[in-house]
């Protein structure tokens, strides 16, 4: 190899290790804009410059087995069957947040949320109410602690949360990923429609933060 070669082959080294670095630099940015691009976009289909409305989560308490009213500001938006859903995934984030007294390992537990007129006993449909028909993921029930307290609870809440801010919904029932399901986690019921008024909440004044 004469001398030349060498050195044109040292520059060609050089000068792939150079675009393997710019390469790796522009990934890594591409990967940061990606990050702030989701972090500063609306959450959950929320339009953009949508103002946040005050909502009320019920939060359980695995230590004495209750709900807790919490307020929050969150973005709605205007179909009825997404502002369900947004409230339920809010409701859900609180399980896994820091110091949660529900503490649950999933960063999203529904699908989607499906109003319907709420039938009658006799199969016909009524005027006043709805039935929520709330899919949940497979990974929301798989990280439900098995139980039939912590199981009722993560149902109660739910309902709880969903009569308080929408509360022409009357009945929940709830499906995992499409699909009836006999129960949440081997104990609670997930084969018969709920009335959002079972689950009849009494927020803990101690931890509750008070209205605006």
């Amino acid at each position: 190899m004469t001398r030349a070669h060498k050195i044109l082959l040292t520059s060609l080294l050089l000068a792939c290790v150079v675009m393997a670095a710019v390469l790796i630099r522009l990934r890594n940015r591409a990967q940061d804009r990606l990050q702030e691009e989701a972090t500063s976009a609306p959450s959950m289909g929320t339009a953009a410059g949508t103002p946040p409305s005050a909502v009320t989560l019920y939060v359980p308490n695995d230590l004495d087995a209750s709900l807790t009213a919490v307020e929050r500001q969150i973005p709605l938006p205007a179909d009825a069957n997404a502002e369900a859903r947004v409230l339920l995934e809010n409701l859900v984030q609180a399980f896994h947040a820091p110091g949660s007294t529900h503490p649950m390992q999933v960063s999203s537990g529904v699908n989607e949320v499906y109003l319907l007129p709420a039938p009658s006993a006799a199969g016909q449909t009524r005027s006043d109410g709805e039935l929520a028909v709330v899919d949940l993921t497979s990974a929301l029930a798989a990280a439900q602690p098995s139980g039939i307290e912590p199981e009722t609870l993560t149902l109660l809440a739910m309902l709880a949360t969903l009569h308080a801010n929408m509360p022409a919904i009357t009945e929940v029932h709830f499906l995992v990923d499409g699909q009836p399901r006999e129960t949440l986690a081997g104990h609670a019921d997930l084969t018969r429609t709920y009335l959002a008024s079972e689950a009849n909440p009494e927020p803990n004044p101690q931890t509750a933060p008070a209205a605006p």
